[in-house]
């Protein structure tokens, strides 16, 4: 991915072209128009002063002085008398021979404006050089007024043409389209290289604005590449404000990755030692075996093997606590609660009946919530199990299927055995924590913990409430509904 800065700056810089060609491009057409109807006044004006100084009762000297006057202003112009032109004999034969340049260089400005007069039947009068190809056949007689563009031999001309009803003449002006283009060019290149000027020294000056305001950036990302791998310290350095959103986040991730090492750090020790110490126990049993008399080691292998069941259920339930802690997706469905209690009270029957205990399932037999089957089955084992290892011999354990006041479905685990410290029921969740009385029971401490983990999945809550007369209630509440 290209980097901020020269994205940026390749950006604008872009638009700065773009607007810059685009602007050139409509001030020479603008331009153009604007000079156009200048040029346009200009050749009425210029119209309107010829038209002033000639009359009905102007002779022939006095055009020809006119002509004279024309050509040493602004164009050269010849005199035509009625019927045949003023240059006539061998003066005209030499201007025949003459190499003619019709449109002389662009510098030369007689060459840019051009004159004719015609009397009123159409007989040409005066007659610029420029509009005399054949020398002696002038531009064509028009016959009408107005502006327009006229191409001859091959060049066009923005002519305006009058009728003077004074002199009875037609007055026609004429100013080359390419005096037009060329002086519109001028302007635009003026123009164009003024905003190349202006882009080259807007480029320096956003380079080193773009790059003046992504400093904070570098600074924070030079900051955070010296840390070592285990300072997860919050970034204090001060920032932009479009920067404190992602600084308050970073610190946030921060955050949240010290606490799941140091989750990850104290699980790991305390699965170590809880997998320590039944090693430990299984091993001294083992050295009592080969010295024991054969009534003691029967009892020192029935420890094994309860130690070697306690430690089978620790590697279990750690696994599970893995694959919750994973927080894997999984696919929900619609199930039935009553199917599921059914059957892990079926298969933990043998359990409580070799404990003398009693379980039963009581309440709606027809509930269903929308959740993970094999996660809700893993939820309820592990409320079953707890309940069973800390309730006393001889106890009860009621499964009860309900639905809240607000038509939540419900399941509670109640039992009648020594319920949990009023101190301690914040903290039953955690991670290898006991109840009251842990010598009580073979438990490793992980199952309400995996309790506590699933409930998100599941979009459920959970709540341990002591009972009165004795005993502990632990409901869990699905907040999706499912009809």
């Amino acid at each position: 991915m290209p980097s901020i800065h020269g994205y940026l700056t390749q950006a604008i810089l872009l638009i700065l072209v773009a607007s810059s060609v685009a602007s050139v491009a409509a001030s020479y057409i603008l331009f153009r128009g604007e000079m156009r109807a200048v040029y346009d006044t200009q050749l009425a004006t210029v119209s309107g002063v010829v038209s002033g100084i000639i009359s009905n009762t102007t002779t022939d000297d006095q055009l020809k002085n006119i002509a004279e006057q024309l050509s040493l202003q602004t164009m050269e112009t010849h005199f035509y008398r009625i019927n045949h032109p003023i240059i006539d004999g061998p003066e005209a034969e030499v201007l025949r021979k003459k190499p003619v340049s019709p449109f002389p260089s662009n510098d030369n400005t007689k060459s840019a404006f051009a004159i004719a007069i015609w009397s009123e039947r159409g007989q040409p009068r005066i007659v610029s050089h420029t509009w005399l190809r054949e020398r002696v056949k002038p531009i064509p007689f028009p016959g009408h007024a107005g502006f327009w563009w006229e191409n001859y031999h091959g060049v066009t001309w923005r002519v305006y043409c009058r009728f003077d009803s004074d002199s009875h003449n037609w007055i026609m002006i004429g100013l080359r389209r390419n005096v037009l283009v060329q002086l519109s060019s001028r302007m635009v290149l003026a123009e164009w290289t003024a905003d190349a000027l202006s882009v080259v020294l807007a480029a320096l000056l956003i380079y080193n604005v773009i790059r003046r305001a992504i400093r904070p950036i570098n600074m924070l990302s030079k900051q955070l590449k010296r840390r070592d791998e285990q300072d997860l310290s919050p970034v204090k350095k001060e920032v932009p404000i479009e920067l404190d959103g992602l600084k308050t986040s970073l610190n946030d991730f921060m955050e949240r990755l010290n606490k799941a090492i140091e989750q990850e750090r104290r699980f790991t020790a305390d699965a170590a030692h809880e997998l320590r110490t039944p090693l430990a126990a299984l091993k001294i049993h083992l050295d009592n075996i080969r010295h024991a008399p054969p009534e003691k080691a029967a009892l020192s292998l029935e420890k094994i093997r309860l130690g070697i069941e306690r430690l089978q259920r620790v590697i279990d339930q750690l696994l599970t606590l893995a694959h919750v802690d994973r927080h894997t997706p999984t696919e929900k469905s619609l199930i039935g609660l009553y199917p599921i209690a059914a059957q892990l009270a079926g298969e933990m029957l043998p359990i409580a009946e070799k404990r003398g205990q009693q379980l039963s399932i009581t309440g709606l037999r027809q509930i269903t919530i929308k959740a993970n089957a094999t996660e809700t089955g893993i939820l309820l084992r592990n409320l079953l199990d707890n309940a069973l290892r800390y309730t006393p011999e001889g106890g009860t354990v009621e499964l009860h299927l309900a639905e809240e006041l607000n038509g939540a479905p419900s399941v509670s685990v109640i039992d009648d055995g020594p319920g949990i410290a009023p101190e301690l029921i914040d903290h039953v969740t955690d991670r290898f924590r006991r109840g009251n009385n842990p010598d009580m029971a073979s438990g490793s401490g992980l199952g309400l913990s995996i309790v506590s983990g699933l409930l998100k999945s599941q979009q459920a809550t959970l709540s341990l409430d002591n009972i009165p007369t004795g005993g502990l209630k632990a409901k869990v509440v699905w907040n999706n509904k499912a009809h």
